[in-house]
């Protein structure tokens, strides 16, 4: 009989047994816990046929939170669509520096550079509500991922569809946050896994992978404010070479991050003030 319980193992054949509660929730509209408690409730056929083709999707290598339509950080439900990077729990160290950085009353100036999904500028927007938040991206479709995401938070943040930089004249931040692109173009594991469905503009930069680090670090100083703050995530062998970046770009008090697995994954340091009024053409 098709019960919830006979379709999840029948399903356990071909995923793991939590992915299968989540795509069948997904297509129910229930909870893991429902799901077991329910174990005997017979679903009717669209209902079968719906969680099959996502089982067959799923075992052909589409992720999960496409698959769903959203994927969770923070705490918070994320809409994401293959027009976006789907969100890492990783990415969530450097909202944790964010906020050890502002403090929960500033009206600091925050800038997330490539927003994508919007869910580091929407969670930093929920955390720090007296902050203004600009999220930035370059693609239309990722930019109205990130208001719905905005929208359904109540989020109030400002979105821009920029190159990097090149939309913001002259304006400048108090802290500069970015999840660039930063895999090398040739990486194998760009055609393997979740990783084949994700935007490869989202997440290759050139033949080193530094590509975009290299054209944000470069024209942060002009875009912070005085003794405004950088911090960006890398690849997880990039850490040298962003923090050689860093320092030639004129950034002091540069430190770096390592994530739960022990992996610098988080650089950053501080504009100071002489070098933020010469990178405006003023006299210190």
């Amino acid at each position: 009989m098709n019960t919830v319980a006979a379709v999840l193992e029948a399903a356990r054949r071909k995923l793991p047994a939590s992915e299968a509660r989540l795509l069948l929730g997904h297509v129910l509209d229930q909870s893991a816990a429902w799901l077991l408690a329910h174990g005997e409730q017979v679903l009717d056929e669209d209902d079968l046929l719906a969680f099959a083709s996502l089982v067959a999707r799923r075992a052909g290598g589409e992720p999960v939170a496409y698959l769903v339509g959203r994927r969770e950080f923070f705490g918070r439900d994320f809409e994401v669509s293959p027009a976006v990077l789907i969100p890492r729990p990783e990415t969530e160290l450097l909202v944790d520096i964010a906020l050890a950085n502002v403090g929960a009353g500033e009206t600091a100036r925050i800038l997330d550079l490539g927003t994508g999904s919007g869910c580091i500028a929407v969670t930093l927007a929920l955390e720090l509500p007296q902050a203004q938040v600009t999220a930035i991206d370059a693609s239309a479709i990722a930019l109205a991922v990130a208001r719905r995401n905005a929208d359904r938070y109540s989020a109030r943040l400002r979105f821009v569809q920029s190159d990097w930089f090149d939309a913001l004249g002259e304006e400048s931040f108090d802290l500069i946050v970015a999840n660039p692109p930063y895999i090398a173009a040739a990486d194998p594991h760009l055609a393997a896994g979740d990783l084949r469905h994700e935007p490869v503009t989202a997440l290759a930069s050139g033949t080193d992978g530094l590509d975009a680090l290299r054209r944000i670090i470069a024209g942060a100083p002009a875009h912070l404010a005085p003794g405004g703050q950088l911090w960006l995530e890398h690849g997880y062998d990039q850490a040298p070479a962003v923090q050689e970046l860093l320092f030639a770009a004129g950034l002091t008090e540069v430190k770096q991050h390592s994530d739960l697995a022990g992996i610098i994954r988080v650089s950053g340091g501080r504009l100071p003030l002489e070098f933020a009024l010469t990178a405006r053409g003023k006299a210190p």
